[in-house]
């Protein structure tokens, strides 16, 4: 099974982080800008289940993803299904037609600048990402992709590269989550 490895941290000083990066080979790339549209499912309830559904719209492209249950209490561990959508539905509106449908309804909208960058670990390459959310704040994710052969290895990388940028501890809630509690 495929698993996205992830830990997530609240950034205090992204002049520090960023050069810490650099200082560890990291580049980051230009912000770009990403809108996800999270749907509640019709006939259970996302929040208890720890799945989440969403549209994910950059530039022109759109994209659909499902996100599994956390699996373990440290990181954010979970299976994740990403799948394109055809590139006339650059905003996601012909696929959330059929959600609809099916009685989805949408959650929320998270809007961010995102800067993405990648930085070795051990034998690794960690996709990282620098993230301004809309209401929010700013925050570092580091994501591994991980099987079951190799799933352990990747907690201990992204955990360990973590503590070697002196991140403090992570956020194990999703955006949607902090959005949700932030307005309720």
């Amino acid at each position: 099974m495929q698993y996205e490895v992830e830990q997530k941290h609240r950034v205090s000083d992204e002049a520090v982080l960023v050069a810490r990066l650099q200082e560890r080979g990291g580049h980051l790339e230009k912000p770009v800008e990403q809108s996800d549209q999270y749907f509640a499912h019709p006939c259970r309830d996302f929040a208890t289940t720890d799945e989440a559904l969403r549209i994910r719209v950059v530039g022109h492209k759109s994209f659909v993803t499902y996100k599994g249950p956390k699996i373990d209490t440290t990181t954010k561990t979970r299976r994740e299904i990403e799948l394109p959508l055809d590139p006339a539905d650059h905003d996601g509106s012909q696929f959330s037609s059929p959600l609809a449908a099916l009685g989805f309804t949408p959650v929320a909208m998270v809007r961010k600048r995102r800067r993405t960058f990648r930085i070795t670990a051990d034998e690794y390459e960690v996709d990282g990402a620098l993230d301004e959310v809309d209401g929010l704040g700013c925050f570092v994710e580091l994501e591994l992709q991980a099987n079951d052969d190799n799933l352990e290895v990747s907690k201990r990388t992204i955990s360990k590269l973590a503590s070697d940028l002196n991140l403090g501890p992570s956020e194990r809630r999703s955006y949607l989550e902090m959005l949700l509690e932030k307005n309720a």
